[in-house]
């Protein structure tokens, strides 16, 4: 199912107003396809997706999370400190639009908040929700170099000696981590050959 459909199909249940589903799509459609986004685009969406439809019946709220992915990027720019603040609350904005139950709307803002450090959380959807976003991390090493150029491409506004000592930390950072993956499927799925990828990238910086 393309995304436009799975969207629909997500917002039929909460609201009749046709236009509004429409509005809210083409909005998300717009912003993942923007100039620049090599690889925050909706590629990325539906990557999560076929992770996440693997282990849907762990999921508590898969409405929810639907969401979350949906938003977690719909705000990108690769000079702010501050796009998960803004996709969260461009989310709470936007699905308080159709009148989704507010506590739905506080998980969906916080699952997208959670994006931005990749902390263990205590609630398991989020865990997954973080592994899908990860995922491309532990793919073999010629997806995973497509993807560090289109990270590449995302941040060309900054120059090598800018970029690369900014890159070395954020993958410092998630082999810091007790595990890049919090859940065991995502664990056993893709932790060694991430941590794999992720050395032979900081030896190649």
């Amino acid at each position: 199912m393309n995304l436009k459909n799975q969207f629909d199909q997500l917002c039929a249940p909460f609201t009749e107003d046709q236009q509004l589903i429409r509005d809210l799509w083409v909005e998300i459609e717009t912003r993942y396809s923007e100039k620049g986004r090599h690889y925050h685009n909706l590629l990325h969406l539906e990557n999560m997706f076929k992770e996440l439809e693997a282990v849907k019946s762990n999921i508590s709220d898969f409405t929810a999370l639907s969401f979350s992915v949906f938003y977690h990027d719909v705000i990108y720019d690769a000079t702010s400190k501050t796009n998960e603040e803004k996709s969260a609350s461009k989310a709470e904005k936007r699905l308080a639009e159709f009148h989704l139950d507010k506590n739905k709307i506080s998980i969906i803002s916080e699952q997208i908040l959670a994006t931005k450090s990749h902390q263990r959380s205590d609630h398991e959807d989020t865990n997954y929700l973080l592994d899908a976003d990860l995922s491309v991390l532990g793919k073999d090493f010629i997806t995973y170099l497509e993807y560090t150029q289109n990270i590449r491409k995302e941040y060309s506004i900054y120059p090598d000696f800018l970029y690369k000592p900014g890159r070395k930390k954020v993958l410092r950072h998630f082999l810091e981590l007790e595990s890049i993956f919090k859940t065991d499927y995502f664990k056993q799925k893709y932790e060694a050959q991430a941590k794999e990828n992720i050395a032979g990238e900081l030896r190649l910086l």
